[in-house]
């Protein structure tokens, strides 16, 4: 399975990006795809998930309501719709997924791909 994060970019504080996080695998429909983030010099933290079948999806607290996660199954594509992005938000935006089939997996140690980070800097 290969995990292809695009998106990322220079925004200004109040505005908005969209990260795509493209996959492969056959059985895309049955993984829970997540977004972390990292920020210089801090740990990776969760960001959202979206699990399979009926995409139920789970937000980090700092989210606030400002992010919308979604999934385009026949894609095999997820979504991160950013809002309100603030200076705070800056940082290597990466997607996981949990491939065990309707595993369910959100969390950092229940993903077994990674995909390679996509810087998202947000300017004051």
């Amino acid at each position: 399975v290969q995990l292809q994060a695009s998106g990322g970019g220079l925004v200004q504080a109040g505005g908005s990006r969209r990260l795509s996080c493209s996959a492969s695998g056959r059985a895309f429909n049955s993984y829970t795809v997540a977004w972390f983030r990292q920020a210089p010099g801090k740990e990776r933290e969760f960001v959202s998930a979206v699990k399979y079948g009926v995409g139920t999806t789970y937000y980090g607290d700092f989210v606030k309501g400002r992010f919308t996660i979604s999934r385009d199954n026949d894609k095999k594509t997820v979504y991160l719709q950013m809002n309100s992005l603030q200076p705070e938000d800056t940082a290597v935006y990466y997607c996981a997924a949990d491939t065990y089939p309707y595993g369910g997996a959100c969390g950092y140690y229940g993903m077994d791909y990674w995909g390679k980070g996509t810087l998202v800097t947000v300017s004051s």
